[in-house]
């Protein structure tokens, strides 16, 4: 029975790789046929299939759509008020020209906080064109590092989906994530981003120009100040910091309870956004009709992201109620595989697979999640950020955001796997060696 419940979800997952990139299902579209799939040939009454799958989803869902939502709000302000810019320009004077790599990977890590990957490039990218065609540096030079601090914070750090969604699955601590996450990224990042910059763009340039991406530019008076700048795009951290810190600031319950609240992702976010419509908005000359625009046209693509997230949710369910979960975890027990190791690897396949981090990283979690549940010392937290890691790994021509770098930055195919392909392996495999090096110690 046992060998008969791991074939079938084997042969589940292979229906999400082949929906995803051969009959270019969507991920949602995939992800369901295959929830249904599993339940039916693991035996489950069919009058209980839809209740489970709809109760993974809700259980996914319910604390994290609100969340996308408000994140891509607060990315749409942070683009349109020119926020990111200035964080950028801030940088570049700190860190001067001779060391723009750094600029440009710190400006990145702190933009990417929190938007969306695809947001933060589009807020970079006029930056990098400028820069690199004023002091005649190879682009990749510039960009590669900024694209390194978009995407490692994309992949760990909360509150985004991905991290997010996998706290709920595997019910870790958001507080101890968003620290650990940091802690990891950094390191990852300057390896994936300035260093590797420096060693491939002496042996890559690009062989076609950068496609421009036109943003709307800005005097220097229409920009927020620095301050408001990254008390925007960080208010958020802030707030869940403190939401984390409140048990052991010794207030009182009361005040205790309040700072919890407004530390927790929804609220923190709902805070930073009304903050944004505020000092990024109103205060820059923007009217309520602009906002209402703003705030409409980033809603419509989150769609997507809600489906793939609840879809992992609802696979996750499947997975526990079907008893799969229990089969698997026997067996990693039994062949002693770390559960770190297990998530690492299969969020890395997922992702090779179908060309998804978010949808790697909710499957994933969804399989490790049962297996974890009868086992002792598993750091949760660490499991979340090790998840988040594989799912970066190896992204190549079926990844959305590998056609992006490449056409942005007029690279050929060959030049995308040398530069992107391998850079985010690179931060996938630092990312994932620094949360086992941390296991020892935690």
């Amino acid at each position: 029975m046992d060998a008969y419940l791991l074939i079938i979800t084997l042969l589940a997952i292979v229906i999400v790789i082949v929906g995803v990139s051969i009959f270019k299902w969507h991920a949602f579209i995939s992800l369901l046929m295959a929830s249904l799939f599993l339940a039916i040939f693991a035996g489950m009454d069919l009058d209980e299939i839809v209740k489970a799958y709809e109760t993974g989803v809700g259980g996914t869902l319910g604390h994290l759509i609100g969340i996308i939502a408000l994140g891509a709000i607060l990315g749409k302000m942070l683009a349109e008020s020119g926020a990111g810019l200035k964080i950028a320009n801030f940088f570049i004077h700190v860190f001067g020209e001779k060391k723009l790599p750094w600029a440009m990977f710190f400006s990145g890590f702190v933009i990417g906080i929190p938007v969306f990957f695809e947001v933060g490039i589009l807020i970079l990218l006029p930056l990098v064109i400028s820069i690199q065609k004023a002091s005649k540096k190879n682009i990749l030079l510039i960009a590669l590092p900024a694209i390194a601090g978009l995407s490692i914070v994309h992949g760990l750090v909360p509150p985004h989906p991905g991290a997010v969604a996998a706290i709920g699955i595997y019910n870790a601590n958001l507080g101890k994530v968003l620290l650990y996450s940091l802690i990891i990224a950094v390191p990852a990042g300057i390896i994936g981003g300035p260093l590797y910059a420096k060693y491939i763009s002496k042996r890559v340039t690009p062989e076609e120009e950068p496609e421009f991406v036109h943003i709307e530019e800005k005097n220097e008076n229409q920009l927020p100040g620095t301050f408001i700048s990254f008390f925007s795009i960080l208010l958020p951290v802030l707030l869940m910091i403190v939401g984390t810190m409140a048990p052991y600031m010794h207030v009182g319950k009361s005040f205790e309870n309040a700072f919890m609240f407004i530390g927790s992702p929804l609220i923190a976010l709902l805070i930073s956004v009304f903050s944004a419509y505020y000092f990024l908005g109103f205060r820059l000359g923007q009217d309520k009709k602009a906002i209402k625009k703003f705030t409409e046209d980033c809603i419509i693509p989150v769609g997507s992201i809600v489906l793939i997230v609840g879809a992992g949710g609802g696979f996750k369910q499947i997975l526990i109620d079907s008893g799969v979960g229990d089969t698997i975890g026997h067996l990693a027990q039994n062949f002693s595989v770390s559960p770190l190791v297990l998530a690492f690897i299969i969020a890395g396949m997922i992702r090779i697979a179908t060309g998804s981090a978010t949808v790697a990283l909710t499957t994933a979690a969804g399989i490790v999640s049962p297996i974890i549940a009868n086992m002792a010392d598993v750091n949760l937290e660490l499991l979340v950020i090790v998840t988040g890691a594989g799912s970066l790994m190896f992204s190549h021509v079926n990844d959305a955001g590998f056609w992006m770098v490449k056409e942005y930055l007029g690279l050929s195919i060959k030049e995308t796997f040398k530069t992107w392909t391998a850079l985010e392996t690179i931060l996938s495999f630092v990312a994932f060696a620094c949360a086992l090096f941390m296991n020892v110690w935690i």
